[in-house]
């Protein structure tokens, strides 16, 4: 331990010696450090904000579309054809064993008015089970009971963006506002889900009893008064897949669609969809960590020139030292903790500078980033094994002179 803290004083005093050189040679590796802690902490930013997205969207969650039919070899878009029913949700909750709740709903806009403000905000007619489903919290009051849905009661659950530009700081719960003329009781404010993987605001938003939507503000269907724009379905844990595949079954039957026939609806596992987009961010992430790893590697080199420098300037000193008894392993030891010593404390100025560097991206470029602890040790102990791989070499060169050349040198 004596003989490691003493080749430390040396390598420090070496160091001191050459600031200017000490320094430069030490910005490769700083560089490189800062660039993969903040490479990492941007790709990691964009896992965590998919992650929020997933959440926002709720667990488990897939969403069944109206599709299109064909009229006269003529092909429909998709949603043209309010292909789905009410029924069609009961049926799914009933007979698909793999599904742990649905929640038939249909959308539209619509102006809400309260006193003498007013706001266009979105009306979404839906069942109780659409908040479970979607993991949407009550912040006051109580939600609305299927029993309204049955009685068609004229109540609402509004979102953060609606009471924030129709009531003004006042209380939403209880009192009455209109829309499209029609007056609603607010029964519950909604707990805030921020934005939609989309980019929607999912606050700007009041949910009513899906059977008063259709009456009274969205309408429905002439020829089919059951129709519903999309059904919300709820897999139980780890039966996502098989939800999907019970989901789509059941529908083709009740549809009655031959085999040949497409579909008429469209079903979306939304779990699917956003582990393509976490697999896509983790892949860039390692990518950019990868690319941002070769300035470790050209700092390494950096630090190897240097020391193959140092180690001919004090040539003399190794014959000296060799002279009076220093061992093989002494010398060895003494270029190779300035070598590491050197990539160290390169390594803890990379890491400052990595993590000013994620604090930067994340105020000008408004982009999510997020600095893992993890990749604050990894980057380390790679800049010291930087430092001991590229010192080794130099190190064993000194350690190897004979002493006879080594005092004859000039």
């Amino acid at each position: 331990m004596n003989k490691v803290i003493q080749s430390m004083k040396i390598a420090f005093r070496a160091l001191r010696v050459n600031k200017l050189r000490s320094a430069l040679t030490m910005l490769g590796i700083i560089i490189g450090v800062g660039a993969v802690i903040a490479m990492v902490a941007v790709g990691s930013g964009a896992t965590a904000r998919i992650q929020q997205q997933i959440a926002s969207i709720g667990s488990n969650v897939i969403i069944v579309l109206s599709g299109s039919i064909n009229t006269g070899g003529i092909r429909m878009g998709t949603g043209n054809a309010q292909t789905l029913t009410e029924d069609d949700g009961k049926a799914i909750a009933n007979e698909c064993p793999a599904v742990q709740a649905t929640a038939p709903s249909s959308r539209g806009g619509a102006q809400v008015v309260y006193g003498n403000n007013n706001w266009g905000t979105q009306i979404l007619g839906t069942t109780p089970d659409y908040l479970t489903i979607r993991d949407i919290g009550i912040q006051s009051g109580q939600s609305f009971t299927g029993s309204d849905v049955d009685a068609a009661t004229k109540v609402a659950m509004v979102g953060k963006t609606v009471i924030d530009n129709l009531f003004n700081g006042a209380d939403p719960v209880g009192q009455v506002i209109r829309i499209k003329g029609v007056p609603f009781t607010v029964v519950a404010t909604l707990v805030s889900k921020g934005q939609s993987p989309t980019g929607q605001d999912q606050d700007d938003l009041i949910i009513i009893p899906i059977s008063t939507a259709k009456r009274k503000v969205i309408g429905s269907s002439k020829s089919n008064a059951q129709a519903v724009q999309q059904i919300m379905v709820q897999g139980r844990d780890g039966m996502t897949k098989l939800a999907e595949e019970q989901v789509r079954g059941l529908l083709r039957q009740r549809h009655k669609l031959q085999p040949t026939q497409d579909d008429d609806f469209n079903v979306r596992n939304m779990e699917e969809v956003f582990a393509a987009q976490e697999s896509s961010a983790q892949v860039m992430s390692i990518l950019l960590a990868s690319i941002a790893s070769v300035s470790l590697i050209v700092g390494g080199i950096g630090i190897m020139n240097i020391m193959l420098v140092s180690v001919t300037e004090r040539t003399k000193e190794i014959g000296l030292r060799q002279a009076v008894g220093a061992k093989t392993k002494d010398i060895l030891a003494q270029f190779l903790v300035e070598a590491v010593t050197l990539s160290v404390l390169g390594g803890v100025i990379g890491i400052a500078l990595g993590i000013t560097a994620s604090l930067l991206i994340s105020y000008f470029a408004e982009w999510s980033t997020l600095v893992s602890p993890g990749a604050i040790v990894l980057a380390f102990l790679f800049s010291a094994l930087v430092g001991v791989f590229f010192g080794y070499y130099p190190a064993r060169k000194a350690a190897f002179m004979d002493p006879i050349e080594a005092l004859r040198y000039e």
